[in-house]
């Protein structure tokens, strides 16, 4: 198994990417596409993850009027389990400690409760009461 995570620069890992977030958030957990596909696409840094050189995940941060947002973690159903979402996770934190424009800024993210597990183990820590966002129940994570 080759798993690799790399910064978008292509357009065409961009469309790779919003179709494993079509997949994922649309289809499977019936997000609408308005909510899913927002003004912040051209401003975020994303990311696709490649499994045998096949696109299965994809991931994004972007800078807010709070900190640096690690947001659109997506990994398809046929690759969970194998370390994507560790990879994705590990690919964007490396990714914001290398910009100095994020040194002090707070690291936070709006976490699945099925992904809080995930995010906990590379130190984010629930912030508040569990929300709704698009349907979907959510904890405010922000890294310790």
């Amino acid at each position: 198994m080759n798993l690799l995570v790399n910064k978008i620069t292509a357009e065409e890992d961009l469309k790779s990417a919003f179709k494993i977030r079509k997949d994922v958030f649309v289809i499977e957990q019936e997000v609408d596409a308005a909510d899913e596909y927002d003004e912040f696409e051209e401003t975020s840094t994303h990311f696709l993850a490649l499994l045998d050189g096949m696109p299965v995940g994809t991931a994004r941060w972007r800078f807010t009027q709070n900190g640096v947002k690690l947001e659109r973690f997506a990994v398809l159903k046929e690759a969970r389990g194998q370390g994507v979402g560790q990879a994705l996770v590990a690919e964007v934190l490396s990714d914001i400690s290398a910009n100095n424009a994020t040194i002090g800024k707070l690291k936070y993210l709006h976490s699945q409760l099925t992904a809080v597990p995930l995010y906990s183990k590379f130190g984010f820590e629930k912030e508040g009461d569990i929300f709704e966002e698009c349907n979907i129940l959510h904890y405010k994570m922000k890294l310790a």
